[in-house]
């Protein structure tokens, strides 16, 4: 399926999922706009990067997704956006009364507020082309919970909200809005924990992921960035035209439980 003459504006997308998204929908032939909180040479290569293997354009911009101005600022210099990815989030475990206020209000920008804000700035540009995809990265933890992740849980299941909310809102229109909601995903910074774990439990590497990782996750599988982003390529395309206001999970039989 080609995306081309499509532009693509992944939030949060210097590593991980969102990452893993950009690739795939520039070798679906949209350009790219990346984007994280840092403006480092490294983020910059990534989209030369991107650019250079796939003959699209690509791009990073910088932008603090903890700031409703700034998000609204990412869609403005992108100058246009058919495609809307919100993955920018963060994380914190702690059981409710000793959770940091701040901490709390940090996710809740992050994960939830941000993607109103970019949002409501790309819907104008989707109207004005006639056409758009709002695609939020959600979790497994948008449809069910954990305990000690309380701003997480209470900020994926707003993203729930929010994608249903604005599905209705441009449901006669060529514009879809969707949730993707998966579970573990194999991204660096996991990759980077599985070692201590295994000291902690004095486990093998498999026996880890299986066993401690992977608990509620019934394939005892990852799923892939390069999933992830192939799911997205999907939703985005015309055979997920009349997919909108609902949530894909990629979570591995997690929710099925």
């Amino acid at each position: 399926m080609s995306l081309k003459g499509k532009t693509a504006v992944i939030t949060g997308s210097n590593s991980g999922i969102g990452l893993g998204v950009a690739w795939e929908m520039a070798r679906a032939g949209a350009d790219v706009v990346l984007n994280s909180f840092t403006d480092r040479a490294e983020d910059h290569e990534l989209a030369a990067q991107i650019a250079a293997q796939t003959g699209v354009s690509a791009r990073y911009i910088q932008a603090d997704m903890s700031k409703g101005a700034a998000c609204r600022a990412l869609i403005a210099a992108a100058g246009r956006c058919d495609i809307l990815v919100n993955n920018a989030g963060i994380q914190h475990v702690a059981a409710i009364e000793a959770f940091p206020t701040e901490t709390w209000d940090a996710i809740i920008a992050i994960n939830l507020s941000s993607a109103f804000h970019t949002t409501a700035a790309a819907l104008p540009m989707m109207r004005q082309a006639g056409w758009g995809r709002v695609i939020n990265i959600a979790s497994a933890h948008g449809l069910t919970a954990s305990p000690y992740k309380a701003a997480y849980v209470a900020a994926k299941h707003g993203v729930v909200g929010l994608t249903k909310t604005t599905a209705l809102e441009t449901a006669e229109e060529p514009i879809t809005a969707n949730a993707i909601c998966p579970g573990y995903v194999l991204t660096p910074l996991v990759e980077a924990q599985i070692p201590d774990t295994m000291k902690e439990y004095d486990m093998s590497r498999e026996d880890v992921i299986r066993n401690v990782m992977l608990t509620r996750q019934p394939s005892k599988e990852f799923a892939t960035v390069e999933q992830l982003g192939g799911t997205a390529v999907f939703l985005a395309s015309e055979a997920a035209a009349q997919i909108t206001g609902t949530t894909l999970s990629v979570d591995g039989g997690w929710t099925a439980l």
